[in-house]
C-alpha cells in the first residue's frame, strides 16, 4: 500500500475517546488526543495496572507469534491491529521466518494513517493492511485471501479485541466465521479482559466507557474459553495472559503487582 494520505488528511473524530488511541496512550505513544488521555486517566483511577495490562497483551502477542513461527506457521492475519508499536507482529514473525506473510486489519482511521509503517516487510515476506471491521468477517477474509493462501495454515490474531464486541453483536459468531474460513492446521491466538478478579472496578469501568460510547464486554474464563470450541488448545490452555509460555519472552515491568485481569490462549484447528 503506497501513497497514503498524511494523518491530517484523514478524518479522525477527536471529540470521543477511541480504544486504539487509549491503548497507544497506555503504552506511552504519541498518537492519541486529550480526550483519549482523559478517559485513560479515568481507567487508571479505577485500576492503576491498566498500562501493565496493555504491555502484557503486547508481550503475549510477541510470545505467541514467536511460538507459531517456530511451529512452521508462515501466514498471519492480525485483526484489531492498533497503532504500530515496535516490534509489531510482522517483525517478530519475520525475524524467525523472513518469508512470513502478514495481513493487518483495523477499522480506525488513525491506524490507516500509520499503515505505511506496518508494511515494512522483509524482501522475502509480504506485509499488507486491510481497512475493515471485525464485524464484517466476509470482507476481511476476501481481502486477506488476496495476500494469504487460504488453503495453507494461517494464524488468526485477536489480541485485546473481542472485549469491545458484545454478545448482542455476535462476538462468538464472528470468531466462528473467521476460523471456518481457515484450513486445518490454522491457529487462533487471543487475549481478552475479564472482570473475574476485580468485579467492582470492572463494573465501574464498563459503565464509564459506556457513557463515552465504548462497549466493554468483559467475559469470564468460561465465556472466553467458548471462543475455542472445536479447537485444540495448546498447552498451557486458557490461562491468565502473562502465564502463557512466559519462557518465550521477557518479563513486563509491573506484571507481578497482582493478577493481571485478562486471559490468553492459542488453539489449533484440527
Amino acid at each position: 500500500m503506497t501513497g497514503l494520505d498524511p494523518i491530517g488528511a484523514i478524518e479522525i473524530d477527536t471529540s470521543k475517546p477511541h480504544p486504539a488511541r487509549m491503548y497507544d496512550w497506555y503504552l506511552g505513544g504519541k498518537d492519541n488526543y486529550p480526550v483519549d488521555e482523559a478517559m485513560g486517566r479515568q481507567m487508571l483511577a479505577l485500576d492503576p495496572r491498566v498500562p501493565v495490562m496493555a504491555r502484557v497483551n503486547r508481550a503475549f502477542m510477541h510470545r505467541a507469534t514467536r511460538w507459531l513461527a517456530g511451529q512452521g506457521i508462515r501466514q498471519f492475519l492480525d485483526i484489531g491491529t492498533g497503532i504500530p508499536t515496535e516490534p509489531n507482529l510482522h517483525q517478530v514473525a519475520q525475524e524467525i521466518a523472513p518469508d512470513a506473510r502478514v495481513v493487518y486489519c483495523d477499522n480506525d482511521p488513525i491506524v490507516l494513517a500509520h499503515a505505511a509503517a506496518l508494511l515494512r516487510s522483509t524482501p522475502q515476506g509480504v506485509t499488507e493492511y486491510v481497512q475493515a471491521d471485525v464485524r464484517d468477517p466476509a470482507t476481511i477474509v476476501e481481502a486477506a485471501g488476496k495476500v494469504l493462501d487460504l488453503t495453507r495454515p494461517v494464524a488468526l490474531s485477536l489480541v485485546a479485541l473481542l472485549h469491545f464486541v458484545a454478545d448482542e453483536d455476535g462476538a462468538h459468531e464472528l470468531v466462528t466465521r473467521l476460523v471456518a474460513a481457515l484450513p486445518a492446521g490454522s491457529h487462533l491466538m487471543m487475549t481478552h479482559a475479564t472482570g473475574d478478579f476485580t468485579p467492582q472496578e470492572s463494573a465501574a469501568a464498563t459503565a464509564t466507557l459506556k457513557a463515552a460510547g465504548i462497549t466493554l464486554a468483559l467475559r469470564s474464563r468460561t465465556e472466553f474459553a467458548r471462543f475455542f470450541t472445536g479447537l485444540e488448545l495448546i498447552d498451557p490452555g486458557v490461562v491468565v495472559v502473562d502465564e502463557w509460555k512466559p519462557e518465550l519472552g521477557e518479563p513486563v515491568p509491573g506484571q507481578n503487582d497482582g493478577v493481571i485481569p485478562g486471559y490468553g490462549a492459542v488453539a489449533r484447528k484440527p
